[in-house]
């Protein structure tokens, strides 16, 4: 028998970093490889990602995910059996005809990326070799630059303030390994900052620290006092990037800032987020508008997309056909790539390539609610994808995945190649020295 033939699939139910349901699929080859993968969960999502199905009700708080298990162990199952592995584009469309919904609403997309992911994972075992090496082969060399959240806000953090993520990168570090540690002291820096100053309440669901600001700019200011202190060079060194999620805080039309109390009008944000592109180093900026106010987001574009990467989350979903369309309409520079509003990897491969014949960058990307699943580092190296952008650098499911990408730089030795600022390299920006 084709050892790569699928031989058994299975369901079980995990749990992830908020302690909920979620579902890991594991996958057997007749060779004797052995593929898992687990699908994260979001909490800021767009309204075009795939569906995570869960099963309602009192118990778990209606986050259990039996339906889905039992849809992995019995017509997923059924339908993926005695297909080839290495046809993985073959396997996921299967899976998109047998779901058979546009959002992947009947048979669940955590069931349907789990079950894809596995798939891969499995193909690459039976190779002998680690999923990012069966994506790239042998000419892979590429580290991306980690983009850390530091302060957690938004609906990571019970909209204490209303900006999702604080974010540092560190387009200065020449390895993998020197903008971990960078970001490290970053971290430890604000954090200590903030318990000083009386304004640490905790972490966010992605590690970051959940803050007690009076204003949501003041996010900003202290994250470059904590770059200075840390010894870095704000705009040299290291930069910020930002993930507004404005589609949270955006109701008929207005942007509600609830921390300060006032409402905004599609170009007032604008006008606002452009202020802070002019006096902090700033180099990206993520769902600067809602995802259905495409004139406020191709207008953002025209302000400042020369200066900084606009990254569309919920307004693209990882989806190529809206890729597409927003590049046409002059709206975004940069795709965000989740795998999980996709569906399958053959789906989120699609969008990053439509991304990429736009002429647009890409960000691979983990959720808030996350597991020990390293799949998005794998995805990241072997698709020779720029940014990977994972949460904090806090937590067990967080530091897995920036810890795989360690041992992936280690293991190419020489032949590693640290992106660095080169993401940036088109940007023209304000206090952005390395340009």
């Amino acid at each position: 028998m084709n050892p790569h033939v699928v031989t058994g699939v299975k369901g079980r139910r995990v749990w992830d970093s908020r302690g909920r349901p979620t579902v890991e699929v594991e996958v057997d080859l007749a060779g004797g490889a052995v593929g898992r993968a687990i699908a994260p969960a979001g909490a800021s999502t767009g309204s075009g990602e795939a569906i995570d199905l869960r099963d309602g009700g009192d118990r778990l708080g209606g986050f259990d995910v039996q339906t889905a298990l039992g849809n992995v162990n019995g017509e997923i199952r059924l339908c993926i059996a005695g297909m080839d592995a290495t046809d993985q584009a073959g396997i996921d469309q299967a899976l998109i005809e047998l779901d058979g919904t546009q959002n992947k609403s009947r048979l669940g997309g955590n069931a349907t990326i789990a079950a894809s992911m596995a798939v891969a994972h499995a193909r690459a075992a039976a190779a002998g070799v680690p999923l990012w090496l069966y994506l790239g082969g042998e000419g892979v060399c590429t580290l991306p630059l980690p983009e850390i959240q530091i302060f957690g806000g938004g609906a990571h953090a019970g909209a204490r303030i209303d900006i999702q993520d604080f974010m540092v990168v560190m387009p200065g570090a020449t390895s993998f390994d020197e903008a971990l540690a960078w970001t490290a002291e970053v971290y430890r820096v604000a954090g200590k900052m903030m318990d000083e100053a009386g304004k640490l309440q905790g972490v966010a669901d992605e590690g970051g620290y959940w803050p007690a600001f009076a204003t949501n700019e003041e996010g900003l200011e202290l994250l470059v006092q904590a770059i200075e202190r840390a010894g870095l060079v704000p705009g040299e060194q290291a930069a910020i990037s930002l993930d507004i999620a404005a589609t949270e805080f955006c109701h008929d039309g207005r942007y509600k800032l609830a921390l300060e109390e006032r409402e905004l009008d599609s170009d007032g944000l604008g006008e606002l987020l452009v202020s802070w592109v002019d006096r902090y180093p700033i180099v990206s900026i993520e769902d600067p508008m809602s995802e259905d106010d495409a004139v406020g987001m191709r207008r953002f574009t025209e302000a400042v997309g020369h200066r900084v990467q606009i990254v569309g989350d919920d307004f693209v979903v990882t989806n190529a056909d809206r890729i597409r369309a927003a590049a046409n309409e002059g709206a975004c520079n940069t795709a965000l790539i989740k795998p999980n509003q996709a569906g399958t990897l053959s789906e989120t491969h699609a969008a990053l390539t439509a991304a990429r014949e736009a002429g647009w960058g890409a960000i691979v990307s983990a959720r808030s609610g996350e597991t020990e699943d390293v799949t998005v580092a794998h995805l990241a190296v072997g698709w020779g994808v720029a940014q990977l952008k994972v949460g904090s650098f806090a937590r067990a499911e967080r530091m897995a995945k920036w810890n795989e990408v360690l041992r992936i730089e280690e293991h190419l030795a020489d032949r590693a190649r640290f992106v660095g600022a080169s993401p940036f390299a088109s940007l023209v920006g304000a206090g952005t020295k390395w340009i």
